[in-house]
C-alpha cells in the first residue's frame, strides 16, 4: 500500500488486505451511523381553520423547525370542501410567509387527491 506517494523515493507499507478491507467497513458504517437522519413533522390544517388554530399550530412549526427537522403541512379536505382549495392554498402560503425566518419552502402547495402538501426545510440550528 503507498502510503506518501509525493515522497522521494515514494513510501509504501506491506499490509493484510484482509484486516484492511475490515478496517474500510468498519469505518463506513460508523460513518453511517454517525449521518443525522432527516425527521419530518406533520401539521394537518382545514381549508376552515380559525385563527387560534392556525398561531397554535404556528408555534408548534416553529419548535420543529427550531429542532432541525422538517414540517409537512397539509390542507385536508373532506367531502365538497375540495372546492375550496384556493383557499387551502393561501393558507399554506400564509403559512410559511408566517414561518420564514424558521425555514424555507422545500416544495410549494401540491394537491394529491385530497390533501394540499407543502413541505418546508429548517434554515438552521440557531443557538
Amino acid at each position: 500500500m503507498e502510503i506518501s506517494a509525493s515522497a522521494n523515493p515514494p513510501v509504501c507499507k506491506a499490509i493484510d488486505y484482509q484486516k484492511f478491507l475490515y478496517q474500510q467497513r468498519k469505518k463506513a458504517k460508523e460513518q453511517k451511523a454517525n449521518a443525522s437522519k432527516v425527521v419530518v413533522k406533520e401539521i394537518r390544517f382545514g381549508p376552515q381553520t380559525d385563527e387560534h388554530d392556525f398561531q397554535f399550530k404556528l408555534k408548534h412549526a416553529q419548535s420543529f423547525l427550531e429542532e432541525g427537522c422538517k414540517v409537512k403541512a397539509y390542507v385536508f379536505f373532506r367531502g365538497r370542501s375540495i372546492l375550496f382549495s384556493e383557499q387551502g392554498e393561501k393558507l399554506l402560503l400564509r403559512f410559511v410567509l408566517e414561518l420564514k425566518d424558521y425555514g424555507k419552502a422545500e416544495q410549494m402547495p401540491k394537491l394529491e387527491g385530497k390533501r394540499m402538501i407543502m413541505m418546508i426545510a429548517p434554515i438552521g440550528k440557531k443557538k
